[in-house]
């Protein structure tokens, strides 16, 4: 049940209310004009119906009752909504092994609309994304995050070139949300145990089309202070802040969703900071199946899915065990319930288990308490199998039980209306809304003249767009009324335009442009070849290498010989992005390889025919081929940034400007146009959130989902069994010896025999099998080694043999064993091995 904020319309116009609520206006535009009609000024400024709701005069409201044209496209609007949501969907066609199941998707930011600030970068837009993405498909998802008080900053950049920060309030009642009201009455709460005091957290609710998605709020009578700044701002304060937020939003969160009446069968974490889920999820579970929490575990494991989005170990949330032996007494009855220690729940969230000194890690835990892991690129799959494999000792790296969904974009929230109309015309208007198997083959259709007139009005709406935040960024400022009067003059509108615009961490080089400036100013200012560029971007508040970076770009647009042509717009949001997606010819992306995760900025132009020049790093790795784009590097993860620069400098100088200006007699610049209809239509597809989502559910949830109700059916009794499974093994491992290889060769195969005893481990609970490293990323070679009659020299032992196939020399290969289970996934579940010889 929700409760419906104050604003009382006349009776002809209480439908704007679900309209207003429904966050499918952020990437479906079919109402635009309505809410343009009904104030011009507060639609052009906030781009949110429920602000246009909340501040429009009831007169005006009066007024719009009289006006049948309003009245027939508020009709249409309404009935447009309920037709989206009784039609049939992907997932109500395909997704029928996922029939009974609810998602729960964890993220400490969803990115949204700007019309609802609580993201901070990539990370938040990829959850806003997939919530989008599983609403069109008809996935059911349910989104779990925190309603910051405050969010993220706003950056404002003086005229010397500094950052500033300023933290607008997210008022609540100007924020398209609403409280959720208890099955009793009242708010909907619930608390968590702290020193001293309970924390009670305030539940609101946002409509993504399909989708609900939950927040969880702190700011609330009933706490002290101190604790109402718990959710203030996003990523603010220091670790304890951070650890509070996370206690919010996994306790929290679960809590909130079994308050619901939700339970859902998949808990999805959006990186480390929602790992607390697994503790809750199995507190909860124990009182339910009475079992013990290890055999809770083994349960709710099975549904939990965890994304890691971290290229680098600085990047997990860590935190000092004194600071968690503060929040640990609290949870003496939380403990004396689980009925385990704290050095035991600790332990996972540490590298070793059993080093009491060891700090406490969230990805760590979110790794222990998930049966399945994935990297969000192929690459950042072999980074992360590399960053966790100390939580595997004596596994190979490439065994690391770290798969990879490669993220995408959710394209109907970044294409232009220019893009809009002209893959609409090639392929539908529902292509985005299921398989996306078809669309390469659609892109043939349009003429080069059509995707050129696309492209050149995307680039003028852009520059359109560019001039008006300079012209109040400069006004603002303070700047001479001759300079904010010349920001209508800056750019040119068939000029080659390039796109910089991220994070401003070092590790993104987004300084990468500016080792030589005077060959970029000669760039930009060739008459016959004219280029401009477009640079966006924020620095961390304490990051004071990014902020000297936004000096240096401030410093290099302000040189009167390229003012006209670059700029630097300030506070980079989803907003600005947009128009940047939309409308740049070619996006650079400069991360130093490989740091970038993923990075989905690039994926965003694919739509709209923007064209890629980046670093082999993250998704372009996987993407590059050199019809659809431009690359840096040469997949070494050794480089320099001097070189890296000099390859920028060509590639733009020898490649992409003579391409860019090479037309024909008809002014059409055919080669970049093949380019621009190979990327789009062999990129947008794959990488966008619609693949990524139904990948998901595909190969991830569906058998997550099968474990979960394996082990739970029957009073969690499989459960139970993989405990005993897992005490077994761990008690007598110790106890395996493996004898000495012995192999005999013939034409072309290698038969192979050993002697194993397992002691009092059972035969049929472990796996006997050759292994063989293999080179590059290539999954080693294995091979079961079958038993064929009890070894001579102990009464325990059996004698193992298995024939290879193979060139190699017999020494590559050495025999191992692994623990072996039906549903049991080895080694994410299981990590021990043993080496024979």
């Amino acid at each position: 049940m929700i409760r419906t904020l104050p604003r009382r319309l006349p009776p002809k116009l209480e439908e704007l209310t679900a309209l207003a609520l429904d966050l499918r206006w952020t990437w479906s535009h079919s109402g635009d004009a309505l809410w343009r009609k009904i104030d011009a000024t507060m639609w052009d400024q906030t781009r949110n119906p429920w602000a246009v709701l909340q501040n429009v005069g009831q007169q005006r409201f009066e007024e719009l009752t009289q006006d049948s044209e309003f009245s027939d496209e508020l009709s249409r609007a309404s009935s447009e909504r309920r037709e989206h949501l009784t039609e049939s969907t992907w997932f109500s066609a395909n997704g029928f092994r996922l029939k009974n199941e609810t998602i729960a998707y964890f993220s400490m930011e969803f990115g949204l609309s700007e019309a609802i600030p609580l993201y901070a970068g990539g990370l938040g837009i990829l959850a806003g994304d997939y919530l989008k993405t599983a609403s069109d498909l008809g996935m059911p998802v349910v989104g779990v995050g925190i309603l910051f008080q405050e969010g993220y900053f706003r950056q404002i950049v003086d005229a010397a070139g500094r950052q500033h920060e300023a933290y607008p309030y997210n008022d609540p009642t100007m924020l398209p949300i609403q409280p959720v009201a208890a099955p009793h009455g009242g708010w909907l709460r619930v608390g968590i145990d702290l020193p001293g005091r309970t924390l009670w957290l305030r539940v609101w609710r946002a409509n993504v089309g399909r989708v609900a998605l939950y927040l969880l709020d702190s700011n609330d009578l009933l706490n002290t202070p101190v604790d109402r700044g718990i959710t203030s701002k996003l990523y603010g304060g220091g670790p304890e802040t951070r650890l509070l937020q996370e206690l919010v939003l996994g306790i929290g969160g679960w809590r909130a969703l079994l308050a619901l009446d939700l339970e859902p069968s998949l808990a999805h974490l959006n990186e480390g900071h929602a790992a607390f889920v697994v503790i809750e999820r199995a507190r909860q579970f124990m009182g339910r199946a009475n079992v013990s929490f290890y055999e809770a575990l083994w349960a709710t494991r099975a549904g939990n899915v965890f994304t890691t989005h971290t290229p680098v170990a600085a990047g997990f949330d860590v935190f000092a065990p004194e600071l968690l032996s503060k929040y640990l007494p609290p949870f003496g009855d939380y403990l004396a319930r689980l009925g385990i220690s704290s050095n035991e729940l600790l332990a996972l969230g540490r590298r070793d288990p059993n080093d009491g000194a060891a700090p406490f890690n969230m990805a760590h835990l979110a790794m222990r308490g998930c049966s399945y892991t994935n990297a969000v690129s192929r690459l950042h799959g072999t980074v992360s199998r590399r960053l966790f494999a100390e939580l595997f000792p004596r596994w190979p790296e490439s065994e690391v039980p770290v798969d990879h969904v490669t993220n995408g974009v959710h394209v109907p929230s970044w294409d232009s209306r220019a893009a809009d109309s002209l893959w609409s015309n090639a392929c539908g208007k529902e292509r985005w809304r299921g398989s996306s198997d078809r669309l390469p083959e659609v892109m043939t259709a349009p003429s080069d003249e059509d995707l050129w007139t696309m492209r050149s009005e995307e680039r003028a709406d852009l520059l359109a767009y560019a001039r008006r935040r300079l012209e109040r960024q400069f006004a603002q400022r303070g700047a001479q009324p001759s300079v904010v009067e010349g920001a209508a003059r800056i750019f040119e509108p068939g000029a080659l335009t390039l796109g910089l615009a991220r994070r401003f961490a070092e590790y993104k080089r987004a300084d990468l442009l500016l080792h030589e400036p005077d060959r970029l100013a000669r760039l930009l200012t060739d008459a016959a070849r004219p280029v401009q560029i477009v640079v966006a971007g924020k620095a961390h508040p304490e990051d004071e290498v990014g902020k000297r970076i936004i000096a240096e770009w401030i410093a290099f647009v302000n040189r009167p010989d390229v003012r006209h042509r670059a700029a630097f717009i300030e506070d980079y949001d989803m907003s600005l992005a947009e128009q940047l997606v939309q409308g740049v010819d070619v996006w650079i992306n400069t991360p130093r390889r490989p740091w970038e995760a993923c990075g989905t900025s690039g994926m965003k132009v694919l739509v709209n025919g923007g064209l890629n020049l980046s670093e082999l790093d993250g998704w372009w790795a996987e993407a590059y081929t050199p019809e659809v784009g431009w690359a840096l590097g040469d997949h070494a993860e050794v480089t320099t940034d001097w070189r890296d620069a000099q390859d920028l400098y060509t590639a733009l100088e020898q490649q992409v400007v003579p391409e860019f200006y090479d037309r024909d007699e008809r002014g059409i610049p055919r080669r970049w146009l093949a380019r621009i209809r190979a990327s789009m239509a062999g990129l947008a597809p794959t990488f966008s959130s619609n693949r990524m989502v139904r990948e998901y559910a595909e190969r991830v949830y569906v058998g997550a989902a099968e474990r979960f109700h394996e082990r739970v059916d029957g009073g969690a009794r499989l459960a139970k069994e993989l405990r005993a499974w897992q005490q077994a093994l761990e008690s007598h491992w110790n106890e395996i010896r493996v004898g000495k290889s012995d192999f005999a060769t013939r034409q072309g195969a290698i038969d192979f025999n050993v002697s194993v005893d397992l002691g009092r481990v059972p035969p049929d609970a472990v796996r006997v099998e050759l292994f063989a490293d293999t080179p590059g990323d290539e999954p080693p070679f294995l091979r079961p080694m079958e038993p064929v009659k009890d070894a001579p020299t102990s009464p325990n032992g059996l004698l193992f043999a298995a024939t290879v196939v193979t060139s190699r020399p017999a020494s590559d290969f050495t025999v191992r064993v692994v623990p072996d289970r039906r549903g049991v996934r080895v080694p994410a579940e299981m990590a021990l091995i043993h080496w024979g010889r």
